[in-house]
C-alpha cells in the first residue's frame, strides 16, 4: 500500500529548515551590500552590477525569503494539524 500524507516530525523539521534559510539569505544580502558599498570601484561595470544588485538580485532574494517563510509555516501548520488528528497533541 502506498503512503498518502506526511510524517509530522519530518514535516516539522522541513518547516524549521525552510525558515532557517531566511537568516542565511538575509546574511548574504547584508554581506554583499556591505562589501559592495565599501569597494572602490568606478565605471559602467560597477554601475550595472550595483543596479542589478539593488534591483533584481535583492528583489529575487527577498521573494525567496518570503517563499521560504510561507512554505516553512505551512509545513509547521500541517504538522500541528496532523499531530492533532492523530491524537498526539
Amino acid at each position: 500500500m502506498s503512503m498518502y500524507g506526511a510524517n509530522p516530525e519530518q514535516l516539522t523539521q522541513l518547516g524549521a529548515t525552510l525558515k532557517k534559510q531566511i537568516d542565511a539569505i538575509t546574511s548574504v544580502m547584508s554581506t554583499v551590500t556591505s562589501v559592495l558599498n565599501n569597494t572602490t570601484w568606478v565605471g559602467p561595470a560597477h554601475d550595472q552590477f550595483k543596479a542589478d544588485w539593488d534591483g533584481s538580485f535583492v528583489k529575487a532574494l527577498t521573494q525567496l525569503n518570503q517563499a521560504f517563510d510561507l512554505a516553512g509555516q505551512d509545513c509547521l501548520n500541517r504538522s500541528t494539524d496532523l499531530q492533532r488528528v492523530m491524537g498526539a497533541r
